[in-house]
């Protein structure tokens, strides 16, 4: 019997990204993006397709929050708010 590896609460496809950076992310997003302009897909090919783009921004947001809390996290350490200047 086949067992689900994707973690509780975690669809096949989000656990697929977890081995991606972000910067592969952002190439396979601006690749769907350019797959669903041209509008030679079929429909069920790009609602996969749209989809897959969907999972990809949630990803690379994700990361990006936590880039920013851990720039916030290093900027507290100093006694900086990253709205002072000077600051990241």
């Amino acid at each position: 019997m086949l067992q689900d590896t994707a973690p509780q609460g975690v669809t096949e496809k989000e656990a697929d990204n977890s081995g991606l950076t972000f910067e592969q992310a952002m190439r396979r997003l601006e690749e769907t993006v350019r797959l669903l302009e041209t509008g030679e897909l079929s429909l069920s090919e790009s609602i996969e397709r749209y989809k897959e783009a969907m999972q990809l921004v949630q990803f690379c947001r994700t990361q990006l929050d936590r880039a920013e809390l851990e720039i916030e996290r290093l900027l507290a350490d100093e006694g900086q708010t990253a709205e002072e200047p000077g600051a990241v």
